[in-house]
């Protein structure tokens, strides 16, 4: 019977690939929180140094100091450092943020917010890469069998019985429904109340992320942080010189220059 193949195709197949699918992605999200957590760490606390030493030494800058504290800054902010706050922001390599990457390099999305900066990482990436990307191939091949093999039913929709013409009608319905809850309904809904986006907002990052097109502006688990900070990889709300006050500050000579 169609029912007893399509339980069987995905009794002896797919519940297999899947959890072998959810494993590889526990093993890739462990595995770059290990190699990855301690370097950012080490990045940021070195970024602190260097903010705190600014700010003992400098009370008015001169172009050369703001040269090298952009440069600072800017090599903070692509190892993931959020140059606001202070150390104790959260970590992009905790085990959800690990999860998460792992999912964005096997199924090939690639946000590009977030990206391995020790070199074991990132030989580490490339072999993971190279077994999870097939993995995923072959687990969506056999999850489109399965439902290829509950659509063939419907071709021999004549030759059945009017009781059995208006069960595949409903589970047909009942399958779309649920499809459309979960895929374009319940995400952007999820999104909203945790990611603080409106609707439309998590309309557009479910539909980028499904069709792997992965551009980046949205990425969830960056949420701001105290005091409407931006993390990195954020996308902004409003525009820099919205949110720019300027306070005059009495501009006085560095400490390390003395008096002359």
């Amino acid at each position: 019977m169609p029912c007893a193949r399509l339980a069987g195709c995905w009794g002896g197949r797919v519940l297999p690939l899947l959890l072998a699918y959810v494993c590889y992605l526990l093993l890739g999200a462990t595995v770059f929180q290990l190699l990855e957590k301690q370097a950012e760490a080490q990045s940021r606390d070195q970024f602190q140094v260097e903010k705190l030493r600014f700010l003992e030494n400098y009370t008015c800058l001169d172009q050369r100091a703001l040269e090298q504290f952009v440069q600072v800054i800017m090599e903070a902010w692509v190892k993931g450092v959020n140059p606001k706050g202070n150390s104790t922001n959260p970590s992009n390599w905790d085990f959800g943020s690990s999860f998460f990457f792992a999912g964005t390099v096997v199924t090939t999305i690639g946000y590009g917010n977030l990206a391995p900066s020790t070199e074991a990482g990132q030989v580490f990436c490339v072999f993971y890469a190279l077994v999870g990307i097939p993995l995923n191939v072959v687990f969506l091949n056999h999850l489109g069998t399965g439902l290829r093999a509950h659509l063939t039913t419907l071709e021999r929709w004549e030759d059945q019985p009017r009781r059995s013409q208006l069960l595949q009608v409903l589970g047909l319905a009942l399958f779309l429904t649920l499809g459309t809850l979960l895929i374009l309904i319940f995400p952007p809904m999820a999104f909203s109340r945790v990611e603080g986006w409106s609707f439309s907002e998590g309309f557009y990052f479910a539909f980028i992320t499904l069709s792997t097109i992965g551009f980046g502006d949205y990425v969830v688990a960056l949420r701001p942080s105290c005091g409407g900070e931006e993390a990195p990889g954020q996308r902004p709300r409003r525009s820099t010189a919205a949110r720019i006050q300027l306070t005059p500050q009495t501009c006085n000579v560095p400490k390390r220059m003395g008096n002359r």
